[in-house]
């Protein structure tokens, strides 16, 4: 008997304490990530995380949080599957080797930690990771291009 295949997990970071605009693109990430099937896995937290995880959850999708602490009920209301570790924030680089792709919203000092000593792949579209820089536009011009560049993603990543 075979298998049903595995759902694309992508795996989105960023900042607890973001600005309101990079919350909104993260919305946008979230949200399209659950329109193409992917499970979204993230720190489970605030700020980007739980932005991220409030529009897969619009979009009926799944959501996976990978906390610092020990108490499930630490994760955002919209993390359907909290992993406590109780590992602190030693937990980061569980957050990112799940993932099939990373997406780290803002370029904010918590993306750079997840990332650093993780041997994930930095490179851009040549690589597994994909980097989204907040900037000054409306928030239907953020979403377009977070649209675009995870549906580019979604069909440049070589998941075999």
């Amino acid at each position: 008997m075979k298998n049903p295949p595995r759902p694309l997990v992508i795996s989105v970071i960023g900042a607890s304490d973001a600005s309101p605009e990079a919350e909104a693109l993260a919305e946008a990430v979230g949200r399209g990530l659950a329109e193409r099937g992917a499970v979204l896995v993230c720190g489970g937290l605030g700020g980007v995380m739980a932005a991220a995880c409030r529009g897969a959850k619009s979009a009926d999708g799944t959501t996976i949080g990978i906390l610092p602490g020990s108490d499930p009920g630490g994760a955002n209301p919209w993390v359907d599957i909290p992993i406590p570790t109780g590992l602190g924030y030693a937990r980061d680089t569980i957050v990112v080797n799940p993932g099939a792709a990373v997406i780290a919203v803002c370029g904010a000092y918590g993306p750079e930690r997840l990332l650093f000593g993780t041997a994930f792949p930095t490179t851009g579209m040549g690589g597994a990771m994909l980097t989204l820089l907040h900037c000054d536009m409306p928030d239907e011009h953020k979403e377009a291009v977070a649209g675009r560049n995870l549906q580019r993603l979604l069909d440049e990543v070589d998941l075999t």
